[in-house]
């Protein structure tokens, strides 16, 4: 998600005329505000392509504020005994992996994993899952899925912990701009 906040400020920037993200402890509350509200909207709503859709619509992220998943191959994963239990899916049941690249116009937002019962989606799921950019939640929307989130944790934060009580903020600091967010979840596809 750190990579969406300097994404959507520099967006921003560029649209409206404000200045760039800054090194300040200002710039920093700012980026935790934007963490901490997009961290919300996505834990209140049952898919992630969407909410993010409408992020990026929101930042103005491209003309087409479209969520697409670019499919990062040769990246399978057999399912742990824990995900086939929390799919509910006995041990022989296939479940199908892929691993997907998000973004929105030319900005990437997130990579994805999605693991899925391909026994639980229609042929045309399965179609557009396998042979085109389509993103997960787009894909199986019309299933009416619930997402059930199984832990949620901020993978870098703005301020340092018990900023508020003191800690001292770094001058700078270095901090790698490519997100990870995995997404997985008990949806019944």
């Amino acid at each position: 998600m750190l990579a969406l906040v300097f994404v959507a400020r520099s967006a921003a920037a560029e649209s409206s005329g404000l200045s760039p993200w800054q090194e300040s402890f200002t710039g920093r509350l700012e980026a935790l505000a934007v963490l901490e509200t997009l961290n919300a909207d996505l834990l209140s709503h049952d898919s992630a392509t969407l909410t993010l859709d409408r992020w990026c619509d929101g930042h103005h992220l491209a003309s087409s504020a479209h969520v697409v998943a670019e499919l990062i191959h040769g990246t399978d994963k057999a399912p742990t005994a824990e995900q086939r239990q929390l799919l509910g899916v006995t041990p022989s049941e296939p479940i199908r992996y892929r691993k997907v690249c998000l973004s929105c116009g030319d900005h990437v937002l997130s990579e994805a994993d999605n693991w899925c019962v391909p026994s639980r989606l229609t042929p045309d799921m399965s179609q557009q899952l396998d042979h085109t950019s389509i993103a997960f939640g787009r894909a199986v929307h019309a299933l009416n899925f619930r997402r059930r989130t199984l832990s949620a944790k901020l993978l870098w934060s703005p301020l340092p912990h018990n900023w508020d009580m003191g800690e001292p903020i770094p001058e700078r600091q270095e901090t790698s701009l490519r997100c990870r967010m995995r997404f997985w979840s008990t949806v019944p596809c």
